[in-house]
């Protein structure tokens, strides 16, 4: 009975609501790898089990490549980020929609992946570039 008092009545998740400071593409880029090698484990095997397990794996990687790359979007990089690199906008977009429903979470396509992947490693250039400054 204890227990179920001080059980939490609500679950929440985020990566950081007070800014940890703690932020690198690199999140974006290891679930990035992850779908590509699933996606490659994926045309290797016939077997109907591991395939269906391989979707809804290489699915749930798409989505965390999603999430790290809209923490950078929204938490890490600011308005003087922006305007130093007008074409952060798009590649964010660019790289979300390649993570989503329309890219890697949609298809077993290994360009897509490849796609993915490129257009993390703009955004980790970028990103690097400005903890230079």
């Amino acid at each position: 009975m204890l227990a179920k008092l001080l059980r939490p009545k609500t679950t929440v998740s985020a990566h950081c609501d007070l800014p940890c400071g703690v932020y690198d593409p690199a999140q974006a880029r290891i679930e990035a790898e992850s779908v590509k090698a699933i996606i490659e484990k994926y045309h290797a095997n016939e077997d109907p089990t591991f395939r269906t397990r391989a979707v809804l794996i290489k699915e749930q990687r798409a989505q965390l490549v999603k999430e790290h790359l809209w923490v950078l979007w929204t938490d890490y990089f600011k308005p003087p980020h922006f305007e130093k690199y007008p074409q952060l906008h798009q590649l964010f977009n660019e790289a979300t929609k390649l993570a989503g429903a329309a890219g890697a979470k949609g298809t077993m396509d290994p360009k897509v992946a490849d796609d993915l992947l490129a257009k993390i490693a703009e955004i980790d250039k970028i990103f690097w570039e400005t903890k230079q400054s």
